[in-house]
């Protein structure tokens, strides 16, 4: 069947969209996590980790999801380089 929405370029996925932030809300609900918690931890990890890796702070995923009936923080961090280390160890 011929999809009139592809042909006008209308944004097909905003069902999706609407869809992933109301599930990140409730996410951010049950972990009774705020933002501002969310970005200091964020900081903290990125400060603690650039110690020993050089990493892509500019490619940095950091997000809440749900799992079964738990909340995980899930971060993907790129490594820039992994031969850093600290001086001494």
């Amino acid at each position: 069947m011929f999809d009139l929405r592809k042909l006008f370029g209308l944004d097909i996925g905003s069902k999706n969209t609407a869809k992933e932030r109301l599930r990140l809300v409730l996410i951010h609900d049950r972990a009774t996590v705020s933002q501002q918690t969310i970005e200091a931890m964020k900081r903290d990890l990125i400060e603690v980790i650039s110690h020993y890796l050089e990493i892509d702070t500019d490619e940095l995923e950091f997000k809440m999801e749900s799992q079964d009936e738990k909340v995980a923080l899930v971060a993907n961090i790129p490594i820039i380089d992994g031969k850093k280390g600290i001086k001494g160890a």
